[in-house]
């Protein structure tokens, strides 16, 4: 099962998050930018889980 690389913010939906770009996600994989999970301090408003980095998925070399 891979993770779902959702490529918007959750919260202000005008972040682009690329695949290999920085981004926060909880365990149920929300996704917020950094600015918007700073500002909620850490915290998914839909579950009430800790927001982590989100591992980047960087393109295949070829």
């Amino acid at each position: 099962m891979a993770l779902e690389m959702r490529d918007r913010c959750e919260r202000c939906t005008t972040a682009e998050l690329p695949a290999d770009g920085q981004a926060l996600i909880c365990s149920y994989e929300c996704t917020f930018c950094v600015a918007c999970g700073e500002a909620m301090a850490g915290v998914c408003p839909n579950c009430g889980g800790e927001l982590l980095a989100r591992p980047r998925r960087v393109p295949a070399a070829g």
